[in-house]
């Protein structure tokens, strides 16, 4: 029982940090022949990008299609977990700002 209710307090985590910041799952697909973003749940996303997952090609072209899409600066965005992997967490700073 612990373990499940570990799970949801973790789970919780992961949507709102606190008032100012929000993490972001991403699921990324990159090499791709064109960029596109679709939201999948409340705060997850599948991102393609046309860079390589190469000295963080792709990662930093994920973090500007996010940007562009919640409409803030791209220095508002960080990669918190999945340096290396498809699935990553970002987080997004709005500072008063509401996202879609």
């Amino acid at each position: 029982m612990a373990d499940a209710r570990d799970g949801l307090v973790t789970e919780r985590r992961l949507i709102l940090r606190h008032e100012n910041t929000m993490l972001i799952k991403v699921k990324v697909f990159p090499q791709a022949g064109q960029e596109q973003i679709i939201k999948k749940g409340e705060n997850s996303f599948e991102v393609w990008v046309k860079e390589r997952p190469i000295q963080g090609q792709a990662n930093r072209a994920v973090a500007k299609v996010l940007a562009e899409y919640f409409k803030i600066p791209v220095g508002n965005i960080k990669l918190v977990k999945g340096f290396k992997q498809r699935n990553k967490v970002f987080e997004a700073m709005v500072k008063g700002q509401s996202l879609k």
